[in-house]
């Protein structure tokens, strides 16, 4: 009961006026007296609100004495609410002012639930391609709107740190990062829409969901440049990466771990052994 009456609440009806639809579902065609003495109420603000969900289309009035006042069937009510909230937001979208400006803004979602909701309209509004970089953990969440748009013919390429089976066929390439040293730094993610729209953010166990958010070119290029860099450094890697160690030895590693791994300062005295004798 507290559900159906929390709905009705966010779609606008004041707690009385939901009460008073649910009670009328319940007992079928009733007066103003019977709606009140069944809700335990005062009669004068009950009237007030038959008055005003009459006159709005959601109740049917009788005619004669007492009046008595019956619900639409469920079926009628959400089609008219649909109808309502429908028309409003078109008429917001086309009628709601405008500045426009030269410079696309960027702005910030903070919280797991509002980051996901973001995330989640433009994936469903994506038409042509998407490009992610994230975590297993966050691959996972992701993986139905991914898959949807990939129904609806959206090319998809992924870079994901870590396995997971559940995924996997998605999942093509691993990330070249590490792993943070802690986890209170987070898990880092990306996403670049149809190359015009972008989020990276942080995500973590114990670090707050956060997400900038932007349609500014120079951002999107940097994020389309990172990931194809990292897709490009794997296939060499998986290609001639033998010959890379055995034609610069300990000079490849060298290279290598100054770009992607810890800092050489701090790296141990055997940082400078190949990758082949770090794999024997």
């Amino acid at each position: 009961m507290e559900q159906l009456l929390q709905h009705l609440r966010n779609l606008g009806f004041t707690e009385m006026e939901a009460k008073i639809m649910v009670e009328l579902a319940g007992r079928g065609p009733s007066s103003g007296y019977e709606v009140a003495k069944g809700l335990g109420v005062s009669r004068s603000n009950v009237y007030a609100a038959l008055q005003r969900l009459s006159q709005h289309g959601f109740l049917r009035r009788s005619a004669g004495e007492p009046v008595r006042y019956s619900m639409l069937k469920p079926e009628e009510l959400t089609q008219m609410i649909s109808g309502q909230v429908k028309e409003s937001l078109s008429f917001i979208e086309t009628r709601m002012p405008r500045v426009e400006t030269e410079q696309q803004p960027f702005y910030s979602v903070e919280g797991d639930r509002n980051v996901m909701e973001t995330l989640t309209r433009e994936l469903e509004r994506a038409e042509h391609e998407i490009v992610v970089d994230v975590w297993r953990e966050e691959a996972s969440l992701v993986r139905q709107g991914l898959e949807d748009a990939e129904r609806r013919g959206v090319k998809l390429l992924w870079s994901c740190l870590g396995t997971d089976a559940a995924v996997s066929r998605l999942l093509p390439w691993p990330s070249l990062g590490q792993e943070p040293a802690g986890i209170d730094m987070g898990r880092r993610f990306s996403f670049v829409i149809d190359r015009r729209w972008c989020m990276l953010g942080m995500r973590g166990e114990d670090c707050a969901t956060q997400g900038l958010v932007t349609e500014h070119p120079v951002m999107v290029e940097l994020l389309l440049h990172h990931f194809t860099q990292e897709m490009v450094l794997f296939e060499l890697e998986q290609d001639i990466g033998e010959e890379l160690a055995e034609r610069y030895g300990p000079r490849y590693e060298r290279i290598y771990r100054k770009y992607v791994g810890p800092d050489p300062a701090q790296a141990p005295e055997d940082e400078h052994m190949s990758v082949q004798e770090k794999d024997a």
